[in-house]
């Protein structure tokens, strides 16, 4: 696949710049294994960076012009270097002209390039396809012009231009996982303090399946300030007794004695589901690094479950999903990933029953939801770097 796609790159290079490009960089989008919804509660995640991704070819120029191409979308821009840019619009160029603002902002010395992009992630489905374009495009510039920026820097750096150049309020896991991935290695991040660790994740006879349910996540961003208001009221009750700084500094026997000063039944659910899925973090990096991947299947159950029952950010396409794949012998386990409402699902299947698993959950799910998901197997890859 990737010489194959270096390939094609180079001679769509030639054809738009006149000119062969001097590198060709790649950077992948990224899953969560386990830990939704609970960064923001002190709690720690588990992202991979997958196999699907964003590429991008590149040459300097000696005009001073930013030029941005992609094979994915029909918009281009030629643009003078000058010292700051701002978002026009919402055309995909804006991820990189961040990037290139953010770094001319911070004093580093850029000149004019030839850009060519493609990427194979689906966008808009909760796999970090922001993310990757955000930490290639850092990257790319990085080595062309030695800047001497470290991985984890370039992760920050990309979320500094997501919130305030793009204007979207997001945490650091994307640009992080997608940044530091490493092959068969589960990350556990701690992303208020950016601590870190890579957990062993060797999946063996099965494919980390990646679902997308092909629904648009719509409400995504409203539930998510919701839930966020949420978890901020529950705290404050469970403050009056425990000495607590974040929801994930309890545990289950402590919010069983003291649930009741919550005394709201949809806040008890919010908590419960956070203080639980922090439990099966803790789970989950004793199974990984014990390589016991049928347990971790269990916890991805377990977790979806709670995010639908208790945190209710799931919805029925990812539920079909779920569903089907506890039916089928094939699969171990399988969740929600993401935000919710919509986006993907991941799951543990045997290699050599994908592609049944594959043909029988697109009828079961065009049967229950009217359309067909899009599945794909994904391994756990390396996060960005120069082919």
């Amino acid at each position: 696949m990737t010489s194959l796609m270096k390939a094609e790159l180079q001679k769509e290079f030639l054809k738009l710049f006149a000119a062969k490009p001097e590198h060709i960089f790649f950077c992948p989008g990224r899953v969560n294994l386990i830990g939704e919804h609970i960064d923001y509660n002190g709690g720690k995640v588990m992202p991979c960076a997958i196999s699907l991704g964003t590429f991008l070819a590149v040459a300097r120029n000696s005009d001073k012009l930013f030029r941005f191409r992609s094979l994915d979308f029909p918009e281009t821009a030629d643009l003078r270097l000058q010292a700051s840019y701002s978002k026009t619009g919402k055309e995909w160029f804006n991820y990189p002209l961040g990037i290139i603002d953010q770094l001319l902002k911070e004093d580093h010395i850029v000149s004019g390039l030839d850009m060519l992009f493609y990427g194979n992630l689906p966008v808009g489905a909760g796999l970090s396809s922001s993310a990757s374009i955000e930490v290639l495009t850092a990257f790319a510039i990085q080595t062309i012009f030695q800047l001497n920026i470290s991985n984890p820097d370039i992760a920050l750096l990309s979320k500094r231009v997501e919130n305030e150049f793009i204007g979207v309020n997001c945490g650091i896991m994307d640009q992080f996982a997608v940044a530091m991935g490493r092959a068969d290695k589960a990350i556990l991040l701690n992303c208020d303090t950016l601590e870190y660790e890579y957990l062993p994740f060797q999946t063996g006879d099965y494919s980390l399946a990646i679902i997308n349910s092909n629904k648009q996540r719509a409400l995504a961003e409203s539930k998510y300030n919701e839930r966020f208001t949420e978890c901020g009221a529950a705290l404050k009750s469970l403050k009056k007794k425990l000495k607590v700084e974040n929801l994930c500094d309890v545990d289950i026997p402590a919010f069983q004695a003291h649930r009741h000063l919550i005394n709201d039944p949809v806040l008890e659910k919010r908590a419960l589901h956070v203080i639980s899925e922090n439990e099966r973090v803790k789970e989950a990096r004793e199974v990984l690094s014990a390589g016991n991947l049928k347990r971790f299947g269990e916890l991805m159950y377990a977790s979806h479950e709670s995010l639908k029952e208790l945190y209710e950010v799931s919805g029925k396409e990812l539920d079909a999903i779920v569903d089907f794949c506890k039916t089928y012998p094939g699969c171990i386990g399988a969740r929600m990933t993401g935000a919710g409402f919509g986006g993907c699902a991941i799951a543990l299947v045997k290699k050599d029953q994908f592609d049944d698993f594959s043909r029988q959950l697109t009828a079961y799910y065009q049967n229950k939801i009217g359309y067909d998901p899009g599945v794909f197997a994904s391994a756990i890859g390396d996060g960005v770097r120069s082919l």
